[in-house]
């Protein structure tokens, strides 16, 4: 009997044994699946905090940008006749501003702004209706006057030709 028992004794002990080993066991499962889980999120979050919080750092070189403000300068409306193949005349009325980011070239330009405006007219009178026609006609013709009077002016520079008036008749 003392065998049978003392076996039964070893048996509930490893019986025992193994109960509290599987409930280790599903102690370290629920870490695992629980815990790790839960760790990784924070991780990330952390890591989401530290990159938006540098985005914020970049708003304030954004304002550092907006306190120097752009300058327009407006220039003469012209009307020129456009060139034709045909008898009817056509005509191009436009009005004109420059965009710098800088006040210093705005005041440069006034003393070569009769040179400014002569090269725009000579392009001008040289296009055609068909040239202008749809937004990329007129991208092109933005881009054309940018270059002309950016090589009028150098080694100053315009940033933008913007359009207030286009009218074709």
């Amino acid at each position: 009997m003392s065998d049978t028992s003392g076996g039964s004794d070893v048996v509930e002990e490893d019986g025992g044994t193994e109960v509290a080993s599987a409930r280790k066991l599903s102690g370290k499962v629920l870490v695992l699946y629980i815990l790790a889980p839960l760790l990784v999120l924070a991780a990330g979050g952390g890591a989401a905090f530290f990159l938006f919080s540098g985005g914020e750092d970049t708003g304030g070189m954004a304002e550092a940008k907006v306190e120097k403000q752009a300058v327009f300068l407006e220039l003469p409306e012209m009307l020129v006749n456009l060139s034709q193949k045909d008898k009817r005349a056509q005509y191009l009325k436009i009005k004109v501003a420059l965009e710098m980011s800088d006040k210093n070239v705005s005041n440069s330009l006034q003393p070569v702004m009769p040179r400014i405006v002569d090269t725009f007219q000579v392009y001008l009178r040289e296009l055609r209706k068909d040239d202008l026609e749809g937004s990329a006609g007129v991208y092109r013709l933005k881009e054309e006057l940018l270059r002309r009077v950016n090589l009028t002016i150098r080694p100053r520079k315009i940033d933008r030709v913007l359009f207030k008036e286009i009218i074709i008749q």
